[in-house]
């Protein structure tokens, strides 16, 4: 096979490689094998574990049996032999996960996440495990101790993060999809950047068993695809309850994929822009990208209308004290103990864990946790965690109130486009704020869907976001697919 047809092959949608597959005109081994070398000629820094021969993987062998299923006519599912990978959070049975961290670089789970599990019996092809932010606190995924991620688009640019290298995986054609986690935005926020399809479902839509937690309250498991049509497939695969997940939600899981509805979804919606992320903050060309989106909206036959959200002025503030709070908790458990790094010469057992976390946590996430001890003690409870859960209270209440009279709500993903990979934030706050516009769907656990929309000055992509009601995860969907066909008219 020549290298033309081998770059077609890999740039293909998840939906598109699938057909052939289900045509029979291409196979799993071959497309795997075409994944593999392209992910050993990437230069982007993609992935943390390749599961091929090499590294004593089994990524062939899954790809071959796959073939075998389809040839006697009981695929497992649409995705079946279909490469993908996912985020080095999840957690694969004999298969390392480090968390992109020195505490956990030789840890190997004895479990498999659901999520995994899901796609593992779906038939998808497990490509390897994703760069990230060291324990996900981050949004540049230059925190690793495996080395930043670079963006495909511009190799100068961070990818975002903190599930930077999943957007990069999908972005630079070395999987078909592949999985992130998102507390604050960590799998739209990376999409908005490297011009891919993100989501993050309603909180409790996808289990949270066997991935490492940043803040338990917050985190969800979520895709990042080439299309909405894409993601909407993954969706079905991996969302449902799970009686390990104690926020695992009961509630029916609807065929996201096969009821997808594209422009004309948008007759007689009523949209909302709220006007606190339409301000200063936002970069003025990405401002004008989501005028340029609510003018064509309208004429889709949508009222598109300016609203307001007023206490998403203190959403920042508060999700960065509860979130950290909860890191500090989770993080707890890494004391070299029971697994995990300890350090080699200490005298006695409080010198011991001073020694381990101190070597094997990075400056951002000490950082954090830090913040999350300052939050819990010292009588500070009363003044910053209860009054930022407080303030949580009346964001999920501005959201109940908007979408009393907004079917959908619009707003940038991200105040920015990529930021040079190189650069260095001389107070973190700075760098906080570039989630602005993330964090609300967290602190309400609102599904959330990014996806591009034009191009800034330098070419770098520019993403916008949808947001819907809680388990309204197939209207963000019919929203984003109805956007994508606007975006191609």
């Amino acid at each position: 096979m020549d290298d033309m047809r081998k770059r077609e092959l890999a740039a293909l949608s998840l939906t598109g490689v699938a057909a052939l597959l289900d045509k029979k005109e291409i196979s799993s081994v071959e497309i795997t094998g075409i994944m593999l070398e392209r992910i050993k000629e990437s230069k982007n820094n993609a992935y943390i574990y390749v599961n091929d021969d090499e590294n004593g993987g089994e990524a062939m062998k899954a790809a071959a049996e796959a073939d075998r299923r389809r040839r006697e006519g009981r695929a497992l599912s649409p995705m079946d032999g279909v490469p993908m990978a996912l985020k080095d959070d999840f957690c694969v049975r004999g298969m390392k996960t480090t968390c992109a961290s020195r505490t956990l670089e030789n840890f190997i789970p004895p479990y498999t996440a659901t999520v995994a599990e899901k796609l593992e019996n779906a038939g998808a092809i497990l490509l390897g495990k994703l760069n990230m932010d060291e324990f996900s606190a981050g949004n540049a995924t230059n925190t690793s101790i495996f080395g930043a991620t670079k963006n495909p688009r511009n190799p100068d640019r961070v990818p975002g993060g903190s599930s930077g290298g999943s957007a990069a995986a999908v972005a630079e054609d070395t999987a078909y999809f592949a999985i992130g986690t998102d507390a604050g935005g960590s799998v739209r926020q990376p999409a908005a950047f490297c011009g891919v399809v993100g989501m993050k479902p309603t909180y409790g839509r996808v289990s949270r068993y066997g991935f490492v937690h940043y803040a338990s309250s917050f985190d969800q498991a979520g895709p990042l695809n080439k299309t909405v049509e894409d993601c909407a497939l993954t969706l079905s695969a991996i969302a449902g309850f799970d009686p390990k997940d104690a926020c695992s939600l009961h509630n029916p899981v609807p065929d996201f994929h096969a009821g997808l509805r594209g422009a004309e979804e948008f007759k007689n919606f009523r949209i909302g822009i709220p006007k606190e992320y339409m301000g200063s903050l936002i970069r003025e060309d990405i401002r004008q990208s989501v005028k340029n989106l609510a003018a064509r909206l309208q004429n889709a036959g949508a009222l598109v209308e300016e609203c307001s959200l007023p206490n998403a002025k203190h959403a920042l503030s508060a999700h960065y004290v509860i979130s950290t709070a909860e890191f500090n908790s989770n993080m707890a458990r890494y004391d070299g103990v029971k697994f995990g790094y300890r350090a080699k010469k200490y005298d006695n057992y409080e010198d011991m864990l001073l020694r381990t976390r101190g070597e094997g946590f990075g400056d951002e996430v000490k950082r954090r946790i830090l913040f999350g001890i300052y939050a819990l003690s010292g009588g500070r409870i009363n003044d910053y965690y209860l009054q930022a859960q407080k303030v949580r209270t009346m964001i999920i209440e501005d959201y109940r109130l908007a979408f009393c009279r907004y079917d959908l709500l619009l707003m940038p993903a991200a105040p920015v486009t990529a930021w040079p990979l190189k650069t260095v934030f001389a107070d973190p706050a700075q760098a906080y704020a570039k989630d602005l516009c993330m964090v609300p769907a967290n602190l309400a656990g609102l599904p959330a869907i990014s996806l591009p929309w034009g191009t800034d000055k330098d070419g770098l992509p520019i993403g916008v976001q949808v947001m819907a009601p809680a388990l309204c995860d197939d209207l963000v969907l019919h929203a984003a697919r109805g956007i994508e066909e606007l975006r191609g008219a």
